[in-house]
C-alpha cells in the first residue's frame, strides 16, 4: 500500500485539475519506464511467527539496518516503518509485510538486478537477526489474531473500517502479498487501450502466479486464496470496474468514480485524520465532517487516489495488481509479463484483438473463479491454460521486438522462462505445494519456509 504523498497543496477548484492530475501522466515512448513492487512475509527463523514492530528482533530494527547501505530512514512519529535510496522505496504493510517500491526503470534487466541487491541486503540484515522471507500470496501458517499490527496511522483507520464493507479486509492487511508492476501510457486513448487489456487479462496473471493454497497450515480449497481475499474486501473500491469498457471512457469518467469511492483519512502535518467513508466531493467543497471548512488540495486527490484498490489502478501510471507474491524468479516474470504485452504496439494490439469482444459477464466469471482453479478454469469451453499460453505467446514477441540487450547477447525473454514453464506444464506455484503438502512435507506446512524462503 501507498504512504502520503508528496505534498502539494494547490487548492482544488473544479474536477478540471482532477483530469489535469491524471493527464500530467502521459509521456513519450523514450520516458516510458517499468516500476516493480513486491512485498514479503517477514518471520522469526526460530518459529515462524510474524514480527511485531518493537525489539530486537522486530521489523523496526530489520529497517533500520538498511541505514548502513546507505539508506535514509522514514518515521512516523517515532517509528522507522520505512527507508529510501535513489529512487526506491522500502515499507511496511499493515502486518509487517516488507515491500520494495522500485525505482522507474529502463528495463527488466535493470528490475532483476534492483530486486538481487533489495534481496541480498535483507538477507544479510535478517540473517544477523533471526528473521526470514518469505514470498508467497498469503500466511501460510498464521492466524489473523497472531498477526502484529504496524505503528501507522494510515492502517489504523482502515483496520476500523474494513470490516463494516467485507468479511475478509483485514485478511487482506495483515496476510496477503504480490507483486505488481507500473506502467506508462502516452495518451489517454493508450491508456485506455492498456487499462482495457490490463483488466481483462488480469485473471491470467493471477493464475499464472497463483501461489497461496495454505491458510493456517492447511490446504484452503483454493490456487489463490489472496485473489479471493479480494472479491470480499470493499466492493466500492476493489474489482474488474466494468465501466472502464464503456464508450468514451477516459480520464475523466475514472476521475468520477474516484470522487465516489468513499475516503479512508486526510494527512496532514504528520498525522492521518479519520474520514473514513466521507466525501472527496464534500472536501472539494470545504464541507468535510472530519475538516469542516477546510478544502481538499491536490496532495490530498494523490492521497485518494491511494485508497482504491481494483485489478488495475490508474494514478499517473497504470498499476497491474492481480499477481501473488512469489520466489525471486516470480518477481522479474511480472514486469516481463505486462511489458512485453503493454509496451510494443503490435503485441498491445495483438492482446486487444484477444480479449475485445470478451462481455462483461465472462470478465466477471474469470475474476470469481480463478481464485479457485486458476489454468484449470473454463473459459469459452477450453481451459483457461490455452488463453495463457496465447498470452504468453504475445508477451514474448513483445519483449522480442523491444530488443532490450544485457550487454551478453540477452534479451528481456529470459524473464518469461517461469511462466513458460507454467504454461508448457499446466501445474501452477499453488499445485506443486500442494502436491509437496502431501508428499515429502507429510501434511506438514513448516517445510514451506525452508524451500520457498529468499
Amino acid at each position: 500500500m501507498s504512504g502520503p504523498s508528496t505534498p502539494s497543496f494547490e487548492p482544488i477548484e473544479s474536477k478540471a485539475q482532477l483530469v489535469a492530475y491524471l493527464e500530467a501522466g502521459n509521456k513519450p515512448r523514450a520516458d516510458w519506464r517499468i516500476g516493480t513492487e513486491h512485498e514479503k512475509f517477514a518471520f522469526r527463523r526460530a518459529d515462524r511467527s510474524r514480527l511485531s514492530h518493537d525489539g530486537k528482533g522486530g521489523i523496526g530494527a530489520l529497517l533500520s539496518g538498511l541505514s548502513r547501505f546507505g539508506w535514509t530512514l522514514v518515521r512516523e512519529g517515532e517509528a522507522v516503518i520505512g527507508a529510501t535510496k535513489d529512487g526506491c522505496n522500502v515499507s511496511l504493510e499493515p502486518g509487517g509485510q516488507v515491500e520494495l517500491s522500485g525505482a522507474p526503470l529502463s528495463s527488466i534487466h535493470q528490475t532483476c538486478e534492483e530486486t538481487h541487491a533489495h534481496l541480498a541486503q535483507m538477507k544479510v540484515l535478517g540473517d544477523a537477526l533471526g528473521i526470514g522471507m518469505l514470498g508467497l500470496g498469503f500466511d501460510p501458517k498464521s492466524r489473523r489474531e497472531d498477526v502484529p499490527w504496524m505503528p501507522k496511522g494510515r492502517y489504523k483507520i482502515m483496520r476500523a473500517y474494513m470490516p463494516q464493507k467485507g468479511a475478509l479486509g483485514l485478511d487482506m492487511m495483515l496476510r496477503t502479498c504480490t507483486i505488481q508492476v507500473n506502467l506508462d501510457f502516452a495518451s489517454e486513448s493508450d491508456m485506455v487501450k492498456k487499462f482495457r487489456v490490463g483488466l481483462a487479462l488480469q485473471p491470467i496473471a493471477t493464475a499464472l502466479f497463483a501461489n497461496s493454497p495454505f491458510t493456517e497450515g492447511r490446504p484452503n480449497g483454493y490456487l489463490s486464496y489472496r485473489a479471493h481475499v479480494w472479491t470480499d474486501t470493499d466492493p466500492d473500491r476493489c474489482g474488474n470496474l466494468p465501466f472502464v469498457f464503456d464508450a468514451g471512457f477516459g480520464f475523466e469518467r475514472y476521475v468520477d468514480w474516484m470522487l465516489d469511492v468513499p475516503m479512508y483519512f486526510v494527512y496532514r502535518e504528520g498525522r492521518y485524520i479519520d474520514a473514513s467513508g466521507q466525501s472527496f466531493r464534500d472536501f472539494m467543497a470545504g464541507k468535510l465532517p472530519a475538516l469542516p471548512g477546510v478544502k481538499a488540495t491536490v496532495g490530498d486527490w494523490a492521497d485518494h487516489l491511494t485508497t482504491a484498490f481494483p485489478e488495475v489502478r490508474l494514478k499517473r501510471f497504470l498499476e497491474m495488481r492481480g499477481a501473488d507474491g512469489g520466489p525471486w524468479k516470480s518477481i522479474c516474470a511480472l514486469p516481463a509479463l505486462w511489458t512485453g504485452l503493454l509496451y510494443d504496439q503490435s503485441a498491445l494490439d495483438a492482446a486487444w484483438d484477444l480479449v475485445k469482444d470478451w462481455s462483461a459477464e465472462e470478465r466477471a466469471g474469470l475474476l470469481a473463479d480463478v481464485p479457485k482453479r486458476a489454468l484449470k478454469t473454463l473459459f469459452r469451453g477450453r481451459p483457461l491454460l490455452d488463453v495463457a499460453r496465447e498470452v504468453l505467446k504475445i508477451s514474448q514477441c513483445g519483449l522480442k521486438a523491444r530488443a532490450k540487450d544485457n550487454g551478453v547477447g540477452q534479451d528481456e525473454t529470459a524473464f518469461l522462462d517461469a511462466l513458460l514453464e507454467i504454461g508448457a506444464s499446466g501445474i501452477t506455484p499453488a499445485e506443486e505445494m500442494l502436491a509437496r503438502f502431501a508428499g515429502p512435507w507429510g501434511g506438514r506446512i513448516d517445510p514451506v519456509y525452508e524451500e520457498y524462503a529468499y
